[in-house]
């Protein structure tokens, strides 16, 4: 029987998958995080530069104070850093001396372990962002084969990535990251072995969401075929588009025999705090999710399914919906079969949507594909179909795209932002409006507790109203009158 990690998400992909990044803010953050640092797991999921992003966009927070006062909290638990490429925050292109800045300050405050998933499974880009994090101090780095269904994502393409990963020296493990909740237990039967014949006995880990119900049976087949830490998410932030709920992953593979490194006590009550923060915040619990073959076909994320429905219905087309599904497999397939993950999936569903309901095919051409088929973003996994690539080149925007200078040296923005910035501050001040990192507020409000929450959200609704003149509040023993 096998022992098995556990790597917690729910602060990072649970809170993206069901509460857009917006349902955790620092003092959510720090309420959870003494049962997380006595747990036991692996490492906490913990953020992405997307998510520093909405700290300061949404929430007006300093995303470096909340890893300096998480790390503080869990000393002995690795924070996990996602890196998707190189980019940081914004979805420009970053130069080399700036992403070894970012990942520099990154460990400078905290996280300690990066986790880099390249959409393109881009092994070159990988490898060199390993060696910028191991140099910029990082203890682990974690690199991930993004896992997808296409005529070329068979197991030998996996598995010579894996290789390629596996032979640096700053790699200390892999994962099969499953945004899209595809990999099948039969899938996996092949697919683990694979890699782990060639991976020279470095750590496995699996990651994958439950979109369409396959994520729970796919972890059991894992846990036999030798993967050593399994992520999960816990209470109401699991399940539904996220990653399995980790209490029922526990419970069935002990049920099978295994042995799982955690605190069980301390896992429930993680799992009933989520409970108690998506109750009291009104936010939307995952449920379990039926099967749904029709997902192989388009493949998107379960929240671009919600906004490709929306869009379309604000625009009058539900009827259609089945075409751009099935113009999604064809775009897809022209554009190379790039993984329907982002910045991708987003690309791919726009321009399925204006062939279907533009006069033409390609009529339209919105300039994220175009930046895309100018290499902009990496590679395509194979060339993009000729026919498709002449249309893009002779669109009007493909010269002017083509001109684009990309992000200045770090030198050059040091100069225009200022030289006396921290690097904390530069990192922001570069990558995201000026107003935006001005109205962020460094001494935010520090503690939350879910079960007053509905309180506090009565007198905030009450105080905005202009036609209430009283306030009686009474209980037994006990009454408040204002006027």
């Amino acid at each position: 029987m096998a022992r098995i990690g556990m790597v917690e998400t729910s602060l990072r992909d649970g809170n993206q998958s069901l509460w857009a990044a917006l349902g955790v803010d620092s003092a959510r953050t720090l309420t959870v995080a003494p049962l997380m640092a006595a747990a036991g797991f692996r490492a906490i999921d913990f953020t992405t530069s997307t998510h520093m992003g909405v700290a300061v966009r949404y929430k007006q927070e300093d995303p470096w104070q909340r890893i300096r006062l998480m790390a503080q909290a869990c000393p002995d638990v690795p924070l996990q850093f996602l890196s998707t490429g190189f980019r940081f925050i914004s979805w420009e292109t970053a130069t080399p001396d700036f992403m070894a800045l970012a990942y520099k300050t990154l460990v400078t405050n905290g996280m300690r372990r990066f986790a880099l998933a390249d959409p393109m499974n881009d092994v070159a880009g990988n490898l060199a962002g390993a060696r910028m994090a191991k140099a910029g101090g990082a203890d682990q780095v974690i690199a991930a084969l993004v896992f997808t269904v296409s005529p070329i994502h068979d197991d030998a393409h996996f598995a010579q990535c894996a290789r390629e990963l596996a032979a640096s020296a700053d790699v200390d493990a892999l994962y099969i990251k499953d945004p899209g909740g595809l990999l099948s237990a039969e899938r996996a039967r092949t697919l683990i072995p694979a890699v782990q014949a060639v991976i020279a006995g470095k750590p496995l880990e699996l990651h994958s969401h439950c979109t369409i119900g396959q994520a729970d049976t796919c972890y059991l087949a894992a846990t036999e075929l030798g993967v050593d830490a399994l992520q999960c998410a816990s209470g109401a932030a699991g399940d539904g588009t996220s990653n399995p709920p980790i209490e029922r992953v526990i419970a069935n593979l002990k049920a099978l025999g295994h042995t799982v490194d955690v605190d069980e006590e301390a896992v429930a009550r993680i799992a009933r705090y989520f409970d108690d923060l998506a109750q009291a915040e009104d936010l939307p619990r995952g449920m379990p999710q039926a099967f749904d073959a029709a997902y192989y076909r388009h493949q998107l994320p379960g929240g671009m399914v919600g906004t490709m429905r929306r869009h379309l219905s604000e625009q009058r087309l539900s009827q259609v919906e089945g075409q751009v599904i099935e113009e999604i497999g064809r775009v897809r397939e022209e554009l190379g079969w790039p993984i329907v993950m982002t910045p991708f999936a987003q690309m791919v569903l726009t321009q399925a949507v204006m062939n279907v309901t533009g006069a033409e095919r390609y009529g339209v051409i919105p300039d994220e594909v175009v930046r895309y088929a100018l290499g902009k973003f990496g590679r395509p996994n194979v060339p993009i179909a000729p026919h498709v690539m002449d249309r893009i080149m002779a669109s009007p925007r493909a010269k002017e795209l083509a001109a684009e200078t990309g992000m200045a040296d770090l030198a050059t923005l040091r100069q225009r932002l200022g030289a006396q910035l921290s690097d904390e501050e530069f990192l922001l001040r570069a990558t995201m409006p000026a107003e935006q990192v001005a109205a962020m507020r460094e001494a935010a409000d520090l503690h939350y507790d879910p079960t007053k929450s509905g309180a506090m959200n009565l007198l905030r609704d009450l105080l905005e109203r202009s036609d209430v003149e009283t306030i009686a509040i009474a209980r037994e023993g006990f009454r408040l009158e204002l006027s």
